[in-house]
């Protein structure tokens, strides 16, 4: 990765106890940053500060919440402030769904996919504005590309992830030029789970890909260390998806 320096800012990762959250706090915390990751559970291993890092071997922080609640978000961002008193990057990756097709599933269950991967990072950004205001901060929205293209199985996921790239160009207008927001839209993704999320396989699902693999977590979290820093961009969706998905129609002979 290119060398970046964090020390002294303290960065605030949403889900960040697996998968692209770990990989993105533990690129920040290579780069010398105090890092927070919160989650509903406790990691069995906080994510970890990378060999050749800026500085003693570290640790993320973990605070237990539930961001889909105004209540814990408030006192998430409180306990952040309490700690360290101030807030540099906030990091919206908490997110996800299961398989779920709209027709013969529960209304209950859009809805909860909907709050946590749109109302969420909207309620955590609200909350964190006044800390990144005082710091010239970064918001950084993790999107998908099915927020882009049609996501079967996955409507309200993509509809929110649609929304959600939406929400995040809004807010970079209404908060500039103090508080910059951009958005990583991430494509088809290589984690410890991409094995039970792709039926057809990590590697035939490689093949569709033209950069020939998935994105990997520390892919994303490049983009996220670039982002982060001070700069002029600001309302940007960055797509990490190595070209997209070749289409369909090319396999046919």
């Amino acid at each position: 990765m290119v060398g970046y320096d964090y020390s002294g800012r303290v960065v605030l990762v949403t889900g960040g106890s697996r998968g692209i959250g770990a990989g993105i706090a533990s690129a920040f915390l290579g780069a010398g940053a105090e890092v927070v990751v919160c989650a509903r559970t406790p990691p069995e291993r906080p994510p970890q500060e990378p060999e050749g890092g800026a500085g003693p071997f570290r640790q993320a922080r973990h605070l237990a919440a539930d961001v889909r609640d105004p209540g814990e978000v408030d006192r998430l961002l409180g306990s952040v402030e309490e700690a360290y008193g101030r807030l540099d990057v906030l990091v919206n990756n908490a997110g996800g769904s299961p398989y779920a097709l709209v027709a013969g599933t529960s209304p209950r269950l859009h809805a909860k996919i909907i709050e946590l991967n749109l109302t969420a990072p909207l309620l955590v950004s609200q909350r964190a504005h006044p800390l990144l205001s005082r710091t010239a901060g970064s918001v950084i929205m993790i999107g998908s590309v099915s927020g882009d293209r049609p996501s079967p199985g996955t409507s309200a996921y993509g509809a929110a992830k649609a929304g959600l790239h939406h929400l995040a160009g809004c807010l970079a207008a209404e908060w500039a030029p103090l508080v910059r927001v951009n958005t990583v839209v991430v494509g088809l993704a290589e984690t410890e789970s991409a094995a039970d999320h792709y039926a057809a396989g990590p590697e035939r699902v490689a093949a569709t890909v033209p950069s020939g693999r998935m994105a990997r977590p520390q892919d994303v979290a490049e983009v996220c260390l670039w982002l982060g820093c001070p700069g002029y961009v600001t309302g940007a969706r960055i797509h990490v998806h190595g070209g997209g998905e070749i289409p369909a129609w090319r396999q046919l002979q």
